[in-house]
């Protein structure tokens, strides 16, 4: 549910700015929610989109970690995994968004 208000946050807030129709913010929150932010968390839904459709549970560790600020072992229990997999799955798919966030191709091609 985060990830997804995060996403539509950063979509309207780009469609504001489009459209000419932004609004005023104070200093704190410009610094708080930029944006790159914007850009990079929408990236990050994307790549997450992806991986979803190659192995559901990665993407889910990622989401549960990433958006939902749970621990290994709080992940690990919602999942009914081990915290082991949860580690194992975390690295994996870290490793997968950030050659995926920057362009490479899979297995050098």
């Amino acid at each position: 549910m985060m990830r997804q208000i995060l996403v539509d946050f950063a979509r309207a807030r780009g469609y504001e700015e489009r459209c000419g129709e932004a609004r005023k913010v104070s200093l704190d929150e410009a610094l708080a929610v930029s944006r790159g932010r914007d850009e990079a968390l929408l990236a990050v839904d994307e790549a997450l989109s992806a991986l979803a459709g190659i192995d559901a549970r990665k993407s889910q560790v990622v989401e549960l970690r990433f958006f939902g600020g749970l621990s290994v072992e709080e992940t690990a229990e919602a999942l009914k995994v081990s915290p082991e997999t949860v580690r194992r799955d975390w690295r994996l798919a870290r490793s997968w968004r950030l050659r995926r966030l920057s362009g490479e191709k899979p297995d050098g091609a």
